[in-house]
């Protein structure tokens, strides 16, 4: 394996690890997609780190089992500021975001 990529390897594993980042958080912090973060930290990190694969496997569960709670959150959050934007055009106010 190239050393540029051993190196974006360990750095994502590393910032999922210590974040308790989401695939997807780690994927925009580092400007690339989230299939190229996810097969590094699932096959790749595995043979470069196994201590560090653990943890980041950890927290990858952990993220699965709490995707449906963020889910239901995101979808709350949306309906609530469009409930927010109803009100205030009902009352003639402008809407400033």
């Amino acid at each position: 394996m190239w050393e540029y990529i051993i190196k974006r390897v360990i750095t994502e594993g590393e910032y999922i690890a210590e974040n308790g980042s989401t695939v997807r958080a780690a994927a925009a912090h580092f400007n690339i997609s989230k299939s190229t973060v996810h097969k590094d930290v699932t096959e790749r990190l595995e043979e470069i780190d196994k201590n560090l694969y653990e943890e980041v496997k950890k927290v990858l569960s952990k993220n699965l089992s709490e995707r449906h709670i963020r889910g239901g959150m995101a979808t709350k959050y949306k309906y609530e500021q469009i409930k927010n934007i109803d009100k205030k055009s009902s009352k003639g106010e402008e809407y400033v975001e």
